[in-house]
């Protein structure tokens, strides 16, 4: 879910700020006299990362939005103050200040982690993962998720879309370029046909190299997997995932408009198997079970 929020955000940061900058006229002086190969590529380093910076910025207060996330400031119920005793027992373990501990409405089993570093995160569990799971496998849930904060992944996922929306900006461009001058024959200063042209190529690019990002994720949970099982023990958290997999077989309890927050009913192949946010989770039991721990 946290990978998908902040693509999300990211990519409309992004389009904000390209409308914004064509209205101001910013392309039009940079291509005044053809497009500058040098002077383009700062310019999208520069909004590239500036656009990922302020979607990690942003993560927490988005999430909680979106999701309807109720913090925990003061615990109302004994499963409230285990949920947030847990988290400070785990947070302490993993090294981390302790996260903003949340529950938000949603029948599915989901939990998610985010924030802009390792000491000022949000956990945050639905209501369904914690009517259902047993506390061992809570604590797993848990343990993954700080482990996510533990492991800085949130910046390296910020520092991987930085270079992404670079190479988005400026390809889109230069292919609004390319057709403003060949398609419509425009020589003179760029037309409105590039203006069409690079937003539309900036929205296709930006979804196809998001594969980079999902790919950068399926590779992290299997890390995140390896916390979990470090700070809540291994057959718990093979326990967490193994009843995962059971519900996600069950079509009422995790609709396909759910799969794309990383529930997955089973492997995917071709095209789709790219835009996955997490590996199945038969692969991730397999990897936990080989996986050597201390």
């Amino acid at each position: 879910m946290r990978i998908l929020l902040f693509l999300a955000t990211n990519l409309a940061v992004i389009l904000v700020a390209s409308f914004t900058l064509k209205l101001l006229g910013v392309d039009s002086y940079l291509a005044r006299n053809g497009i500058e190969y040098g002077s383009l590529l700062a310019f999208a380093a520069v909004f590239g990362f500036a656009g990922a910076l302020v979607s990690l910025f942003i993560s927490k207060p988005v999430a909680k939005w979106s999701t309807k996330a109720r913090v925990i400031d003061a615990p109302r119920t004994p499963a409230e103050r285990w949920l947030v005793q847990t988290v400070a027992e785990l947070a302490q373990s993993a090294g981390i200040g302790m996260p903003e501990v949340a529950i938000f409405p949603a029948s599915q089993s989901n939990a998610f982690a985010t924030g802009w570093n390792r000491n000022d995160a949000l956990v945050a569990v639905s209501e369904g993962l914690l009517h259902r799971f047993n506390k061992d496998e809570i604590r797993a849930v848990l343990g993954h998720e700080i482990g996510h904060v533990a492991n800085g992944d949130m910046v390296t996922l910020t520092l991987i879309q930085g270079v992404v929306n670079t190479f988005v900006i400026f390809a889109s461009r230069v292919i609004g370029s390319f057709v403003d001058r060949v398609v419509f024959r425009n020589e003179d200063s760029h037309g409105i046909g590039f203006f069409v042209v690079s937003i539309i190529a900036e929205l296709v690019l930006g979804i196809l190299a998001s594969t980079i990002v999902f790919w950068f994720s399926r590779r992290r949970e299997f890390r995140a997997d390896v916390a979990g099982a470090q700070l809540a023990g291994r057959t718990a958290m093979i326990s967490a995932l193994a009843r995962l997999k059971q519900e996600s077989e069950i079509p009422d309890q995790m609709p396909d408009s759910l799969q794309a927050f990383g529930i997955n009913r089973g492997a995917r192949g071709g095209l789709s198997a790219l835009f996955m946010t997490h590996p199945p989770l038969d692969d991730r039991i397999a990897a936990l079970q080989q996986a050597n721990l201390p």
